[in-house]
């Protein structure tokens, strides 16, 4: 059989595309234009795949149709003189009358790489230049998912590195459309959070939403019939030491419903002390006092007779959070590996841990420094208890509140 060709738009085609955005562009005002820039992928006779930036746009408010460019992909190819591994994801903003367009990518044998580029009009793309390339011995392979902005006075570069499955942040600098980074980190090391996107909301906040992997076998989420689960919103802050700060978006208050408190109260090995609210759906926020204890914090999603639990752990030696999921659930297909990081105290410092529990989900956020996400599969519905915990002496908290959190959705349950 002759080859098939890639099918290339006429250009009556292209023109009578552009005659219907832009009379439409007239009606702006009443009918608003989106855009979409996303990646179209196909397979090539190979069996390799073939990922490739297209466009569309919709007049429709709830972005369910779209109508898509005849002329895609919009651009033919990745840049010339790259032996690349992938080319997708795609972080679009605008400087003065021209499109920037960063999509991840990386190059054999070198590591993760971000290409720019640009246009006048979002369909017609000139390429620019690499604006970094890491090293696939310490950041991965391929970076996916970029997304680069200004915070403060410094630029962030995420990127979601294959095959590290967590996402990497860069502060640097950003001159002549190269990013220069100085310091690097991890947003979230409870092993799950990936992919997150970002913008700027009308208050000049950084705002960031993740994409939430599974903790548990392939056999459990088929049976489930779903996989994967968003992040809740977080505000991303500038920090004094030079790193990349995090804390839950103050909205999520809107959705506290009954409330319990605790406060000054010494928690001593051995002998549990429980917070009066029980739920699958809970947000806590506790201040502990520099202690003598060995490990303290709280423990979620309880079972009465301690058969399934999940820690949230903080040993002052080491200043080592984690989130310890070994009885975290009896179903033998729930992951139960720990996640951890270090939060440093300074001299006199509290530790203050906000956390949110959403059913499979239990989100850790400490002195907005760090921030851990792990996934939970309790399976006994009574799995609803919440505890503090000290061990190898006592702990002292300042204060606990907790609230049971209603649904997002307006009129459900």
């Amino acid at each position: 059989m002759p080859k098939r060709l890639p099918y290339v738009p006429r250009e009556e085609e292209i023109r009578r595309y552009y005659e219907t955005v832009w009379k439409t562009r007239k009606l702006a005002d009443l009918v608003p234009i989106k855009t979409v820039l996303y990646t179209g992928v196909r397979q090539a006779a190979d069996g390799s795949r073939i990922e490739l930036p297209c466009l569309a746009t919709t007049t429709d408010d709830d972005l369910v149709t779209w109508e898509k460019y005849p002329g895609n992909p919009v651009i033919a190819a990745p840049p010339p003189g790259f032996d690349v591994l992938g080319f997708r994801d795609h972080g679009v903003w605008k400087e003065g009358g021209t499109w920037y367009q960063v999509i991840g990518s990386g190059i054999r044998g070198v590591g993760g790489t971000v290409f720019l580029y640009r246009s006048a009009d979002l369909v017609r793309w000139e390429y620019v230049h690499p604006i970094c390339v890491g090293d696939r011995h310490q950041t991965g392979e391929i970076w996916e998912c970029p997304d680069l902005f200004q915070l403060g006075d410094r630029h962030v570069l995420m990127v979601s590195p294959i095959p590290l499955r967590k996402t990497l942040y860069f502060l640097g600098s950003f001159r002549e459309h190269r990013f220069e980074p100085q310091h690097q980190g991890v947003v979230d090391d409870g092993g799950y959070f990936y992919a997150p996107q970002s913008f700027t909301d009308e208050h000049g906040r950084r705002i960031m939403l993740g994409w939430l992997w599974e903790g548990r076998d392939q056999s459990a989420q088929q049976a489930a019939g779903w996989a994967g689960v968003m992040s809740l919103p977080r505000v991303l802050l500038p920090r004094s030491d030079g790193t990349l700060g995090v804390q839950p978006a103050p909205e999520l208050q809107s959705l506290r419903g009954r409330h319990a408190r605790l406060e000054d109260a010494t928690i001593s090995p051995g002998s549990g002390t429980s917070v009066e609210l029980q739920d699958a759906a809970l947000e806590i926020v506790a201040e502990f006092l520099p202690s003598q204890a060995a490990q303290f914090g709280l423990k979620v999603r309880c079972a009465p007779d301690g058969s399934e639990q999940t820690l949230i752990a903080y040993d002052p030696g080491s200043a080592w959070l984690s989130i310890d999921r070994e009885h975290s659930s009896l179903d033998t297909t729930a992951h139960r590996e720990p996640h951890g990081t270090r939060v440093q105290l300074a001299d006199g410092e509290h530790l203050t841990l906000r956390i949110f529990v959403d059913h499979s989900v239990v989100e850790v956020y400490a002195n907005t420094s760090a921030c851990l996400t792990s996934r939970i599969y309790p399976s006994r519905a009574d799995s609803v208890g919440v505890e503090l915990f000290a061990r190898g002496g006592p702990a002292r908290l300042q204060k606990l509140d907790a609230w049971e959190m209603g649904s997002i959705w307006a009129g459900h349950a």
